[in-house]
């Protein structure tokens, strides 16, 4: 019983102090100014401030940062959530010359630290006049993206049986219609596991934006945040109120798919 209640108080703490920056960020955003960095601080917004919202939800360059950030993440996740599908499938259902090598480089693709591509990603953009550009950005994130989605798909496809491909072309079942009637609908799970990691990764990518975007009308999301940071000072309010936006989408989207969520990623783990 003391065991029990030592362990449960245990995760009551460490779940309050991955709680507690977000609320702080939360409460920040609600905060009249003299309150921001008062000396003691303040726990509880009160009274509750608006102003910030209304003056982020007033800039035009908000919504060109959300209209950049939506374009970006919507087309990566669509995009190469499709192509590591079609990428798990021939890595689990083909035997070809070279597959075992392919897997391992998905594998060692994802261990190349993101800092030593800064240079070759900007060289490589600038000469096909990408750089600044969204189109370019799309490609970097859909490299970095990609090679772990399939990797991860590829046990999902690999966990559901043959036999039931087998059974739909026995009777009748063209090669499109199997993939569509019987093994989509079985790795949908997986798709959704798969494609929260590259919405994630995507919506709250800074540094290649930051190096690879110089169009203030491109910037994304992430890169807007950091424009309130001046040189003396940092505006805290309407930063953390764009924060608070920025963040809202995320935690939504992932309390509604939480449950397939795990489940699909308790199927990818059974084989691979």
């Amino acid at each position: 019983m003391r065991t029990r209640a030592f362990v449960n108080t245990a995760c009551v703490l460490l779940a309050a102090l991955f709680v507690f920056p977000v609320y702080w960020m939360a409460s920040t955003a609600f905060k009249p100014d003299r309150d921001i960095i008062s000396d003691p601080p303040t726990f509880l917004p009160w009274p509750i401030e608006f102003g910030h919202f209304a003056r982020v939800l007033g800039d035009a360059a908000f919504w060109d940062a959300l209209r950049s950030s939506l374009t970006v993440t919507v087309s990566v996740v669509t995009g190469g959530t499709l192509v590591a599908l079609l990428a798990a499938v021939a890595l689990a259902r083909f035997t070809f010359r070279g597959r075992t090598g392919f897997v391992l480089a998905l594998i060692i693709v994802q261990m190349i630290p993101g800092e030593a591509l800064f240079i070759p990603f900007y060289l490589t953009l600038r000469e096909a006049h990408l750089l600044g550009q969204l189109t370019g950005l799309m490609l970097v994130y859909l490299s970095i993206t990609v090679p772990f989605t399939a990797w991860m798909l590829r046990g999902f496809v690999a966990s559901i049986p043959f036999d039931l491909e087998e059974a739909a072309a026995v009777d009748g079942a063209t090669r499109w219609q199997t993939f569509w009637r019987v093994l989509f609908p079985l790795v949908a799970p997986g798709l959704l596991a798969t494609s929260i990691f590259s919405f994630i990764t995507v919506w709250t990518e800074f540094t290649y934006a930051y190096v690879l975007i110089n169009d203030p009308k491109n910037y994304p999301l992430p890169i807007y945040i950091q424009s309130f940071i001046g040189r003396d000072d940092v505006d805290y309010g309407p930063q953390m109120a764009v924060a608070f936006l920025f963040t809202l989408p995320v935690v939504v989207f992932f309390l509604v798919v939480q449950r397939r969520a795990v489940a699909g990623m308790s199927a990818g783990a059974v084989k691979g």
